[in-house]
This record gives structure tokens, sequence and C-alpha cells, in this order.
């Protein structure tokens, strides 16, 4: 399936005044509200496409047609831009994120450390740590807890946030660990307990871009990210910025 999309990518030409958006799966609600804003101002289509960060870097480096790639991590593009594939000088953190353990359920969650350490549920989500920075800052809170070994058998993986998030919120798995911005985003429907976890037990979700192709029409988007008018919305879905 990730082949036959990336075929599709690679021949599906770009119009003049469209560009295309990798984005972090955890962002995606937040990009396309942002992309709205932007095509209103500008008339020009942003075209966003939503995956895991680790996926995104990998097809970047196979040369998918992307002109700018907003990670869920700082690692990837700064290896983008050390291998000289991301525009020199582009990178930015443009949202710090932050994890949240999160049931549907009302109550479920309190006493969250006490609940971890009991073990009083089924399954417990989160998304891969290899691939997806929030399953790895996941992997954290459960190692500084001394329960990452001993929830290996309640342990279900998510391929990114966005799918750890459907998890939870279908009912399949009744706790996880998402974003915060995944559960402010249900506004008025936001059912059940959560736990902000302390950003003490994880090291920080720094969320960097970088442009990957000399496009005006990109550097202008680029531009209206960090923007104060973007960045008042980027937080009020649930994300730091660098200035908080």
């Amino acid at each position: 399936m990730q082949s036959l999309f990336f075929l599709f990518l690679m021949s599906t030409p770009l119009s003049a005044d469209e560009i295309r958006i990798a984005v972090a799966s955890n962002f995606t609600k937040t990009m396309q509200n942002l992309a709205h804003h932007f095509e209103i101002q500008t008339k020009h289509n942003v075209v966003i496409i939503s995956g895991s960060t680790g996926k995104h870097y990998a097809q970047i480096k196979q040369g998918a047609p992307f002109d700018a790639f907003f990670a869920a991590d700082s690692q990837r593009p700064q290896l983008l831009d050390n291998q000289g594939i991301a525009l020199a000088n582009s990178r930015f953190t443009y949202a710090i994120g932050q994890l949240v353990l999160w049931s549907p359920e009302e109550n479920h969650v309190n006493s969250p450390e006490k609940r971890l350490a009991l073990g009083h549920f089924d399954h417990i989500a989160l998304a891969n740590p290899k691939l997806a920075p929030y399953g790895r800052a996941a992997k954290e809170v459960l190692q500084s807890q001394g329960l990452w070994k001993s929830l290996t058998s309640k342990r279900v993986r998510g391929e990114n946030i966005g799918q750890t998030f459907q998890f939870v919120n279908s009912g399949n798995v009744a706790l996880g660990f998402v974003a915060f911005s995944q559960i402010k985003s249900l506004k008025k429907n936001l059912k059940g307990s959560f736990w902000l976890i302390p950003k003490t037990l994880y090291s920080p979700i720094k969320q960097q871009a970088v442009l990957l192709n000399d496009n005006p029409i990109a550097r202008h988007f680029v531009d209206f990210v960090k923007s104060d008018n973007a960045r008042t919305k980027i937080r009020r879905d649930g994300y730091q910025t660098t200035n908080d």
C-alpha cells in the first residue's frame, strides 16, 4: 500500500500554485486549519499528506515530491538538514507536543500512576516507538514507572499517533497514550478522563519542519506558520510554541 501511494505521488503533477506538505498525524487537524486560512488569503492550494514521521522521512529519502515536511520530532528534520536534502537554514520548531493518558471512560484515569501500576485494564495503546515520537515518549513514561516490560502483553501498538487515537476513541482499547491536541480537537464531544503527563517523565516532543524545495509558495506558507496569528491557533489546539 505504501509503495502504491508513493507511486501515486510521483506520478501526479503539481499545478503552478499548489504545494504538497507532509505532516505528522498528530498535527493534521491543526495543519488543515492553517492551510485553509492560507488558501483563503493567497488563493494557493495546499495538499496535505498525513502520516507517521518515520514513514514520511523514508519517502522523502526516496524522492517523494513534498515541498515541506512538518515532523513530529526534531530528529528527522535534522537528519534531512545534515544530509543536504532539506533547504539550508530552513529548519525550525513549529510546535511542542504534549502527551496524555486518556480513556473515554469516566474516572478511568483517576490516580493514573496507581492505575498503570495495578494494571487493571485489558490493553493500553501507544504509537510505535520506533516510528512515532509520541510513541517514544509513551515508552519513556512507562520506563520511568518501571512498567515497560511488565505491560508487554497489554500493549497495543498503533502505526502512528492517529491510529492510536482511533483505537481509544472507538472504544476498542480502553486506555491509551495520545497527543493532548487530539483530545482537545474533540471539544464538546470530549468524554472520559485524562492525565496530562508531567514533562519530566519524557523527552521534549519538539516538532520541527523543513523546506524541501526552493518554492516561493512553500516559503510563503512557512512564513505564515511562523506568524503570531498561526502560533495562536497552534497553542489553542493543545501545543506549546517556542516562546511559551
